[in-house]
């Protein structure tokens, strides 16, 4: 035991650890060191936790009070608020996440997102009724209701782990379901930290139940439980067909956040400097550990040299490093494996197009898991680094011939996350837009990332929506209820 006593489990509202008593390491991967360690659930403990959140549905007031969920989260936003300066360290530590990303996406703000749907419930309409007529000549009334879906799973990534755990816990209980939270083995603290919080407010035992993790086969659990009724995940989409496997055993309602191969379309009138420089720095968010990153770049053929010049030079100005910078929006990649995996896929690019700058390790930091930002143009939309996410700051330059071209190279994927347009003439740009088929598409830079907007992806790209009142929805169940009458 490493005696990291702030780090528990929290499982039918008790703070405890792991039933085996053991812990795995936290690891820095800014600086490679062990920063401490959390619980290392067991099939146990997630069963307990399963139990817990079955009961606290089927017998508490939780899916039947609105007002007190809202009450409730709104508490465990307060003291989140009052624990910001503490948790953002910390949470920096684990993930390597810059410290201004932290801020304005991955702690303060996800933070703010979470009274996004606890302020909505008071004016969200959850039953309505039909008009009444005769049906097999009977007069009928029916009224519409939408109901919890129960007890969800929510199986969360490394990249954004804190916002995703708030953003999945967040809607499943201002809908009224119960949650069995299980964070990512490599950012353990984005739940435990969450965890104290929560066992600080008056959300009652059962109703929010997290586990940390090293074993795969403990998560797996929760994709097969039968008292489980949904699963929510964001991930890769290999483990995504995953998921679903499982849970066709019980048919269970699956949400799914998976993989995307983004395209970037610069028509042949757009401002070029403004929008090569916005896709290539946009790559380096993060370290490119985003799935929404449009790590493909269209450009028009005739302006093909010119736009490898501009993200060459966006590129090979980045400024990278410790991620306490704030001058800093990239850091170093989440692990030892995952950088071998970027590391691997640069050298795939090099047989199959055009080394711009980068392809390799950043050799000035004598630790941390950083790679340097990579160029690549003249790419065959059929390439592999033009075809697989890489989930790293590698950018691919794709030329296309005309509009319609483009279009055709964006939508050869199997993936449909997201898309950017660039162009001066915004009913044609619009009109670009329109025809990707992807979950969401940004014109000339505008941002769709907000709480109020649907977020999620057409094709292997995954299932359903987050924020907005789609998101809200994938939580809830239609009920129709009939009964005699004019």
């Amino acid at each position: 035991m490493s005696g990291d006593a702030g780090h528990r489990l929290l499982i039918d509202g008790k703070l405890v650890p792991a039933s085996g008593g053991k812990e795995f390491p936290n690891i820095n991967p800014a600086t490679e060191e062990t920063i401490g360690h959390a619980p290392d659930g067991t099939v146990e403990d997630i069963e307990r936790a399963i139990g817990a959140a079955r009961r606290a549905f089927d017998a508490g007031d939780w899916a039947n009070d609105s007002e007190y969920r809202r009450s409730c989260l709104l508490q465990l936003q307060q003291t989140l608020r009052k624990q910001v300066e503490q948790l953002r360290p910390q949470l920096i530590a684990e993930s390597g996440m810059p410290i201004a990303m932290a801020m304005s996406l991955g702690v303060d703000q996800a933070i703010e997102n979470l009274s996004y749907y606890p302020d909505r419930l008071p004016t969200t309409e959850l039953e309505y009724e039909l008009p009444a007529k005769e049906i097999f000549g009977q007069p009928v009334r029916r009224v519409v209701r939408r109901e919890p879906a129960g007890v969800v799973a929510a199986i969360t990534p490394w990249n954004v782990p804190f916002e995703l755990n708030l953003r999945k816990a967040g809607a499943a209980l201002s809908a009224g379901c119960t949650v069995v939270l299980k964070p990512a083995p490599e950012t353990p603290w984005s739940g435990t930290l969450l965890a104290a919080a929560v066992a600080e407010t008056d959300i009652p035992p059962g109703v929010l139940n997290i586990v940390t993790t090293s074993d795969n086969a403990v998560a797996e659990v929760l994709t097969k439980h039968p008292d489980v009724d949904q699963v929510t995940f964001t991930g890769s989409t290999a483990t995504g067909r995953l998921i679903m496997a499982n849970g066709s055993q019980t048919v269970k309602r699956v949400s799914l956040e998976l993989g995307g191969k983004s395209a970037s379309i610069v028509l042949d009138d757009a401002d070029l400097v403004t929008a090569v420089g916005t896709t290539a720095g946009g790559v380096c968010v993060l370290s490119g550990q985003g799935c929404t990153h449009t790590t493909r770049l269209l450009v028009p053929r005739s302006k093909l040299d010119e736009a490898t010049e501009i993200a060459k030079a966006t590129m090979e100005g980045m400024a990278y490093g410790d991620p306490l910078d704030m001058n800093h929006i990239m850091g170093p990649l989440i692990s030892a494996r995952q950088r071998e995996r970027v590391l691997g896929y640069m050298e795939v690019g090099k047989t199959e197009a055009r080394l711009v700058t980068g392809g390799g390790r950043a050799t000035q930091f004598e630790r941390g898991y950083f790679v340097q930002p990579t160029v690549f143009t003249d790419v065959p939309n059929d390439a592999r680094i033009a075809q697989e996410e890489i989930f790293g700051p590698v950018l691919s330059i794709i030329p296309f011939e005309d509009d319609d071209d483009a279009v055709r190279i964006a939508n050869a994927s199997k993936y449909g996350l997201s898309g950017a347009v660039f162009g001066a003439d915004l009913q044609r740009a619009t009109s670009v837009a329109n025809r990707l088929r992807t979950g969401t598409v940004s014109i000339n830079g505008a941002q769709w990332f907000d709480v109020d907007s649907p977020f999620g992806g057409y094709k292997q790209s995954g299932l359903g929506r987050e924020w907005g009142d789609e998101g809200l929805e994938d939580f809830l169940e239609i009920k129709t209820v009939a009964r005699p009458g004019n």
